[in-house]
């Protein structure tokens, strides 16, 4: 039954479009920014709430400064710059094969 619709939606005669490498830094960089941006939330979160939890342990204030100076920044960058290298090495496989397939489908 699949094979028939496959078929038959082949022969209506789509256009296979080719795919764009442009478009690569600039979902590249959206997918980089996005993932950044949340890894330093979210490590920021960790970072006052750790910060918070060894100052109350050891009854004294916690200085939260050292969270946003030293603890959600280097997070951040170490994870920015793993997410920059796979979303490349990732659009840079999915475009060749894209790629590869509409040669395919062009004959």
């Amino acid at each position: 039954m699949l094979a028939l619709q496959s078929e038959a939606m082949a022969s209506v005669g789509t256009q296979v479009r080719p795919p764009r490498w442009y478009w690569i830094p600039v979902r590249v960089m959206l997918v980089t920014f996005l993932l950044t941006l949340l890894s330093f939330a979210v490590s920021l979160l960790l970072g006052i709430l750790g910060l918070g939890l060894g100052g109350l342990l050891r009854g004294t204030h916690a200085n939260l400064t050292i969270a946003y100076k030293y603890v959600a920044p280097s997070a951040a960058a170490v994870v920015g710059a793993t997410v920059l290298v796979s979303a490349l090495l990732t659009e840079i496989r999915h475009y060749r094969q894209a790629k590869a397939l509409a040669e395919i489908e062009r004959g």
